[in-house]
């Protein structure tokens, strides 16, 4: 390029005035010729500087992303709400099935200790019957006990009036004088009553025993009822 510069004749010494020209030329060059870095090899490279391509600028794409995030966020928030509240209706449930089950384990156990008490008030009240004084009263009374057990009638007043007539009120007493005596069966107890009559009317649950009061009074009641109704309609010997 210096070669086109300087005119055909002239001498190749370069004036102050051609020094300016050509450093002006240097720079308009330099305006439109780009140099690049010179690579490994030792070659040069130059490219021609592309225009500026204008940008455009709108916010509409940037509410559209952040809308687009705000609704993923929410759904995300949605679907953390909805397992929190499936676990805490499910823990919910479980209370629940625990307390119900110690509540029917505990009214289980109620029931069984319940149980187990009433038979053991049973046991006691079995193991431990109703006792009665050792005299005429409480021997009539548990008699008379023993009879509504067995159907069979006869009042405390009609016992009373018929056992005093017969023996005093004594279990021991004997009849050794009347036809019974002659035939060798006499009579004995508090209602006097013969050894065949006590076997045949012997009253279950009381004593074998002809002298046992209790069991005296049971047979005699028991054979007055099949022969007279009961025990009260018999006014003398029997």
């Amino acid at each position: 390029m210096l070669k086109n510069i300087l005119p055909r004749g002239r001498s190749r010494s370069l004036n102050r005035t051609h020094k300016i020209a050509i450093a002006g030329v240097g720079t308009l060059g330099a305006a439109a010729v780009a140099f690049t870095a010179v690579p490994a090899s030792g070659q040069t490279t130059t490219s021609e500087a592309a225009p500026t391509a204008k940008v455009a600028y709108s916010t509409k794409q940037i509410q559209d992303v952040h809308a687009g995030v705000t609704g993923q966020l929410a759904g995300a928030s949605q679907k953390v709400s909805a397992i929190e509240a499936k676990k805490e209706a499910a823990a919910k449930k479980a209370t629940a099935e625990k307390k119900a089950a110690a509540e029917k384990a505990a009214a289980k156990r109620e029931a069984k200790e319940t149980t187990s008490r009433s038979a053991k008030r049973t046991e006691v009240k079995k193991a431990a019957p109703k006792s009665y004084p050792n005299n005429l009263d409480g021997w009539i009374r548990e008699a008379r006990a023993i009879l509504a057990k067995h159907d069979i009638p006869g009042t405390y007043d009609g016992i009373h009036r018929n056992i005093m007539r017969e023996s005093s009120g004594n279990p021991k007493a004997i009849n050794d004088w009347d036809i019974n005596a002659i035939n060798g069966i006499p009579s004995k107890g508090l209602l006097q009553v013969i050894p065949p009559t006590f076997k045949a009317y012997h009253v279950p649950g009381t004593s074998w025993n002809i002298y046992d009061p209790v069991a005296n009074i049971a047979a005699a009641c028991n054979y007055a009822a099949d022969k007279y109704g009961t025990m009260d309609n018999v006014d003398s010997a029997y």
